[in-house]
């Protein structure tokens, strides 16, 4: 399978097509809305740009909001589905449960969309792939801003049991990330560039209580500093900054796993300096940002590809908390 991705990626780029993009759902296209209602994208813009204005941490949350969407059964807009008597939905979910935000300005953006294309024509699942690109784009530049494949629909249930099994956890070991993602059809250096998501916001202290504690293969005085606010016992919504930049969308991430210095378990993992492929990556993308922002790019398209609903299935929510 990694073969197989691998040198469909590398047809494409040599073929000079901008994007990534698995056969099955060429129904998805970039101008999916230009006839449709142009107004559409410009607004998204605007709209997470203002959000990002009132405070910065909430691009990392529409980033996180796209990723653990298209991780449990595609981007299918699940993700914003609340709680019903016949599901339980994935905010719930160990990875979710106090942890993803931002369903407020999704809310925003769907209610000023749906008013100007006069009908509900835009999803909820490519609201959120257009928001993570736009957050992405706002908080590092224009060189991380990358064509979104459009037109998905909506899925009219979520599962809380599936993005328990689906969603990858911040304890997780480089085999175990390696495996999930493989599962959902990505490969290693999906892997490490998507994992430079962690370039922007914060983390909670429960997530990365074991690292600073038990973990070898950190930097003991950054453990140290990172004890004073997380303890042993207590404080497990207590924040700290995913890389030394957490408002700014760079390589900064990378930098900080060549010194011992990823918050999460998972992140250090990617770089231990054995020699793996994943330390290679590590060391390019903290040397080379243009490098890393054009596979970030690619690996978001390839991930946003994830079994997405067109066509006849799913729906165009009225409300992205609930099915119509």
């Amino acid at each position: 399978m990694i073969f197989h991705l691998q040198s469909l990626l590398l047809i494409v780029m040599a073929t000079l097509v901008p994007t990534f993009m698995i056969p099955t759902f060429a129904q998805l296209s970039h101008d999916y809305y230009d006839q449709v209602c142009p107004e559409a994208l410009p607004i998204i813009y605007s709209l997470v740009k203002e959000a990002i204005l009132h405070e910065k941490r909430i691009g990392a949350s529409l980033l996180r909001l796209h990723f653990h969407d298209c991780f449990v059964n595609g981007c299918d807009g699940s993700v914003l589905l609340d709680d019903t008597p016949f599901f339980l939905g994935e905010k719930t979910a160990f990875a979710n449960l106090n942890s993803i935000r931002g369903f407020e300005v999704v809310d925003k953006i769907k209610a000023a969309v749906d008013k100007a294309c006069k009908h509900p024509v835009v999803s909820c699942a490519d609201i959120l792939a257009v928001a993570a690109r736009d957050s992405v784009a706002i908080l590092g530049g224009p060189q991380y801003w990358y064509r979104v494949l459009l037109g998905r629909r909506d899925a009219r249930n979520a599962s809380r049991d599936a993005a328990n099994d689906n969603l990858p956890a911040p304890f997780f070991n480089f085999q175990q990330l390696l495996a999930n993602f493989q599962t959902h059809g990505l490969n290693l250096k999906d892997l490490v560039v998507l994992s430079g998501g962690h370039s922007i916001g914060l983390a909670r202290c429960i997530n990365f209580r074991d690292r600073i504690f038990n973990d070898t293969n950190i930097d003991p005085k950054f453990a140290a500093t990172l004890r004073e606010s997380c303890p042993r016992r207590g404080g497990d919504n207590s924040l700290a900054p995913l890389d030394a930049t957490p408002s700014k969308f760079d390589t900064t991430y990378y930098k900080a796993l060549l010194y011992k210095k990823g918050l999460l378990h998972s992140d250090q993992e990617l770089f231990k300096g054995d020699g793996w492929e994943s330390d290679s990556l590590v060391k390019l993308y903290s040397n080379d940002p243009y490098a890393f922002a054009k596979d970030f790019g690619v690996s978001m398209i390839k991930m946003g590809n994830l079994k997405p609903l067109t066509g006849s299935y799913g729906e165009i929510r009225y409300n992205c908390r609930k099915v119509n």
